[in-house]
């Protein structure tokens, strides 16, 4: 039984003749077996639904404003599909399933958005067996109401977030942003900052008017942030990301295809006559450029930079839809973001859980004390103190913060080893995956030589000194787990 598990049954214990704790307990227990929680937040028409649809690779999630956008969604796996309301009440009530286009539409009947807690939708995705999505309402709305449900959500100063993790997604860098990351950091009560956040350079296609180099120029946006340090002790890491083209690309039909296929058939000069703007695609034109029809529908589903790529990636020998949607995919910018998903969420996905199953116990001994939980809460203080992934968690928080203790030429290996860029023994030690078990040990050796000595030198400030000894701790331990 893990120190977590065991301290959820300490204060079962105590709470045996208390049906609200019991409830409260219940909801803990099923959190812990449940795949890691990511919510997708950020300002309105940021593409939070968009790029929600192409991590989970199907068009389900509705991106038009309506009724729906104001209150939170989850989206989990489902062997069928079932969509329920969570009322305020208390009471729940199943709504019907409805795809128009695709994507699901959702019949309130006579709910209003005042009236739901959040909405969960079980889909048979496999997009969706390894983590649980979160929709969240856009923040910055002209209703202070929608953006509340946001930040209430995702930053109450009283209670845990329901989210494991956030993909914050910005268009461009806003104080409204930087004032919300900067809540997630400091959002739990009674514990020490943590950076659970990915930042994303959404809707990177319009940048430069959908030029075909518009994500060469986003990412040198993105660039020039990592430099500057704007988002440092905020975000694990920022990427950009062309959602509608991710979206799309990963929904890709072959009658789309066929369209990309035709429009790289043309004349050069024809083509380029016709993808100079998206007034100049959708103008009518003999044969044999594609019917006006057709051009429409790929110009809304792709955008413009959508189908200049399209039709540039099929004259460079994309010869199949599926060759297409992998390429398109590629440039998107979405396999960087689903492998920090991989790297910094589902991997932590124990020690995320595991601190959220920390500070909702903390919350229910300060909301219901009773005699005899001093014991317990001591118990939850010292796991805390004393959990090794936590402790990287919290230590990746403070090396991202200006005030780092170590130097900058010690940073970048030290963020490193504790886990910054990924949990695996070969990113930990930049190593191949394929190194042999004598070439760890020796990379391991090395490591822990170095920074041990850095760690017992008489002129290292102390607070240095603990971060080094955690360095250490952490390079140690991928023998443990490797063992």
């Amino acid at each position: 039984m893990t120190v977590t598990a065991e301290l959820l049954a300490d204060v079962r214990a105590v709470y045996t003749d208390d049906p609200i704790a019991g409830r409260i307990l219940d909801e803990i227990d099923t959190r812990l077996r449940e795949p890691v929680r990511i919510a997708v937040a950020g300002m309105v028409k940021a593409g939070k639904s968009t790029l929600l649809n192409a991590l989970i690779g199907e068009e389900i999630a509705p991106t038009d404003a309506g009724e729906c956008t104001r209150t939170v969604i989850w989206y989990r796996f489902a062997h069928t599909a079932r969509i329920t309301a969570f009322l305020r009440d208390g009471s729940t009530r199943r709504l019907p399933v409805i795809r128009r286009e695709g994507r699901i539409e959702f019949d309130l009947g006579t709910l209003s958005a005042e009236d739901i807690e959040h909405i969960e939708v079980g889909w048979p995705a496999e997009g969706l067996r390894s983590h649980v999505l979160i929709d969240t309402p856009g923040i910055g709305s002209l209703s202070a109401g929608t953006s509340a449900v946001s930040r209430r959500f995702l930053t109450s100063a009283d209670t845990p977030s329901e989210a494991d993790a956030v993909i914050y997604l910005l268009r461009h860098l806003h104080a409204v942003d930087l004032a919300f990351l900067e809540a997630l950091r400091g959002a739990e009560p009674g514990v020490a900052p943590t950076v659970n956040a990915i930042a994303v350079l959404s809707r990177s296609d319009e940048i430069g008017s959908g030029r075909i180099d518009a994500l060469l120029s986003a990412a040198r946006v993105v660039e020039r942030y990592r430099r500057e340090g704007v988002l440092k002790g905020l975000a694990l890491a920022v990427v950009p990301v062309a959602g509608l083209l991710a979206e799309a690309a990963r929904t890709l039909r072959e009658d789309e295809f066929a369209v990309f296929r035709a429009l790289a058939r043309l004349d050069r000069a024809e083509r380029e006559r016709l993808l100079i703007s998206a007034d100049r695609f959708v103008q009518p034109r003999p044969a044999p450029v594609p019917p006006v029809a057709q051009r429409r529908a790929l110009l809304e589903r792709f955008g413009v930079f959508g189908v200049r790529l399209g039709a540039t990636l099929v004259l460079a020998g994309a010869s199949t839809s599926s060759d297409l949607a992998s390429r398109m995919v590629a440039q998107s910018g979405l396999r960087e973001l689903e492998r920090l998903i991989a790297d910094q969420f589902r991997s932590r996905a124990a020690a995320l859980k595991s601190r959220w199953v920390l500070q909702a116990l903390e919350s229910l001994l300060r909301d219901r004390p009773r005699p005899g939980v001093g014991r317990i809460r001591h118990g939850i203080e010292r796991a805390a103190a004393n959990a090794h992934d936590l402790r990287e968690l919290n230590l990746l928080a403070r090396l991202r913060t200006r005030d780092s203790p170590l130097a900058a030429d010690e940073w970048q290996e030290a963020v490193r080893i504790i886990g910054g860029e990924g949990v695996t023994r070969a990113r930990r030690l930049d190593m191949s995956e394929s190194a042999s078990e004598s070439e760890v040990r020796a990379r391991v050796g090395e490591i822990v030589g170095k920074w041990r000595t850095y760690s017992e030198s008489p002129l290292v400030p102390r607070d240095a000194a603990a971060v080094y000894q955690l360095v250490v701790r952490s390079a140690e331990g991928v023998l443990t787990s490797a063992s």
